[in-house]
Formats: C-alpha cells, sequence, structure tokens
C-alpha cells in the first residue's frame, strides 16, 4: 500500500471514529433517538409532594414563578453532597440580593436517616437559600422517578450503609419545567450570571 493510501485510509478512519464519538454523545445526552431535544427535556421531572427541613409540605406548585435547582443526595454523604452544596452555596453568594428571587432543593435519597430535624441541621453550614426535602421511601422513589434519578442502598461492614446516587444539578425554569444539567463546576460567577438569565 502506498504511503498516500495509508494516509487516506488513517483519515477516513479518524473521521468516522469522529462520526462515532459525537453520535455518542448525542445519544448520551437525550439529543439522538425518538422525539425532539424539547421533548426530552420535558420527560425530566413532574409533580411531587414532599416535606422540607422545618416538617412543612413542600409541592412543584410552591416554587413556580422562580427558576430553581434541584439535587438529590443524603446528608451522610462523604464528599459528593456537601461540595455540590457548597458550590450552590458559592453560586448564591454570587448573585447577592438576586439569590432571593430563585433557590435550591435538596432532595434527600435516605429518607431512612435524613428527617427534617437532621436535614434542617445538616443544611444549617450552607446558604439559607438551600432548602432540603425528605418524604416516605415511595415519595421519594416518585419523584426520583420523574428526574430519572438513579440511587440505591449499599451495605457497609458494621451494618450500616451508604448511598449511590446521581449527582446531577437540575436546573428548572420559572414553570417547572426542566432546562438542563446546571454546571456547578466553574467560577460561581459565570454560574450566577447564566442561572439569571432564566429570572
Amino acid at each position: 500500500m502506498s504511503r498516500a493510501s495509508r494516509i487516506a485510509l488513517l483519515a477516513a478512519v479518524f473521521g468516522l471514529g469522529l462520526v462515532l464519538c459525537f453520535g455518542l454523545v448525542l445519544l448520551a445526552t437525550g439529543r439522538l433517538g425518538s422525539g425532539s431535544a424539547v421533548q426530552q427535556a420535558a420527560a425530566v421531572g413532574g409533580p411531587f409532594r414532599l416535606t422540607d427541613q422545618d416538617g412543612k409540605p413542600i409541592s412543584n406548585e410552591d416554587l413556580r414563578g422562580k427558576p430553581f435547582l434541584m439535587f438529590f443526595g443524603f446528608t451522610h454523604c462523604p464528599d459528593v453532597c456537601p461540595t455540590a452544596l457548597f458550590e450552590a452555596s458559592e453560586v448564591l453568594r454570587a448573585l447577592g440580593p438576586d439569590a432571593s428571587r430563585t433557590g435550591m432543593l435538596f432532595v434527600s435519597v435516605d429518607p431512612e436517616r435524613d428527617t427534617p430535624a437532621v436535614l434542617k441541621d445538616y443544611l444549617s453550614s450552607f446558604d439559607p437559600h438551600l432548602r432540603g426535602v425528605t418524604g416516605t421511601p415511595e415519595q421519594i422513589a416518585a419523584v426520583a422517578k420523574t428526574f430519572r434519578v438513579y440511587y440505591r442502598k449499599v451495605p457497609l461492614e458494621g451494618g450500616d450503609y451508604t448511598m449511590d446516587h446521581t449527582a446531577i444539578v437540575y436546573l428548572m425554569d420559572k414553570q417547572g419545567r426542566f432546562v438542563a444539567p446546571f454546571n456547578m463546576k466553574r467560577p460561581p460567577e459565570e454560574a450566577a450570571a447564566d442561572l439569571r438569565k432564566y429570572f
């Protein structure tokens, strides 16, 4: 095979690899397959009724009129959850007075341990605009299903357990519709500016 033929073959293989890679990205983000991207986004989220850290009922209807973030986790989480809540606190701090025009729900996937009182104590270390919510195991399973959240109890030695769970921050618009995963891995001012677009 001549040198030119080898180069052409390598270029074709590289191009095919790029196309396959791009297709996988589209598939993973839900932009490839049946339905439009809008229909895919609409399939995330839905009505819910839970209990906040003050023991008061909260539903999706209570959040209408302002964009908000949602994150599913648990108070015994060793690193992912406190990191996400710290980053969210920094974004809310960067919003200044505008922080009251949004907020974040921390939905516990561990209702067995995360009572309203436990959530309230845990969230006292973060921005006050963060609101913890819990419910019965059935309520949590229902809301997790509508948000396509995976979670599972993982036994540990000594009878204790931890939780595996999806670690996405969901951005919801003023009508409670899913917009996109919200990127917290950037400067707080940049994330705050992005969030302001939905006010």
